[in-house]
């Protein structure tokens, strides 16, 4: 695996899409991710009930990049910088040469293909760029969307995953 050392953050574009780092400005839509009832429905986290949460928790981010510890990217379409999700590789492991992708939309933006175009491009860094083994996602068996997904960049269900457990793994190996 690739020494994580980047003096600015990766911009990755795709054909319609910019992935770009979080910023402030990014708060409204942040609340609306992570105060979504749909969406959190398959996550272990709670739900936001202050705006203010998201500047926090856009903060973290911004601190968690500048150590390397996460690759945390604000999806937006080219000519509108408004955030429509986002998508990460994070709980990076050197030793391992492995991380994790995750990855969410706000609804009004879902079955539009825009993970089709943000998975395969955040794959290919953390492939060709960090120089990583293996690419896991951590879902909820009932989450057949994000199932989906993972399956259509031929992530394979680990063996040994209870599709019974709250979560199951999907690895990729380069």
């Amino acid at each position: 695996m690739n020494k994580i050392n980047f003096t600015t953050f990766p911009v990755i574009k795709t054909e319609r899409l910019i992935l770009r780092s979080l910023a402030p400005e990014d708060e409204n839509e942040i609340f609306a991710i992570r105060s979504d009832k749909e969406i959190a429905k398959y996550l272990d986290r709670p739900l936001y009930t202050k705006p203010e949460e998201a500047v926090g928790f856009i903060n973290n981010i911004i601190e968690g990049v500048k150590k390397g510890d996460t690759f945390y990217w604000g999806i937006s379409f080219k000519g509108n910088e408004k955030l429509v999700g986002t998508i990460c590789i994070w709980q990076i492991s050197e030793e391992q040469s492995k991380a994790e992708i995750g990855f969410e939309l706000l609804p009004e933006f879902q079955r539009k293909g825009i993970m089709k175009e943000a998975v395969p491009a955040v794959i290919n860094f953390g492939f060709e760029k960090l120089g990583l083994s293996f690419i896991e996602g951590e879902v909820a068996p009932g989450n057949t969307s994000s199932i989906k997904i993972l399956e259509k960049n031929k992530f394979k269900l680990v063996p040994g995953s209870d599709l019974n457990a709250e979560t199951v793994i999907y690895q990729l190996t380069k």
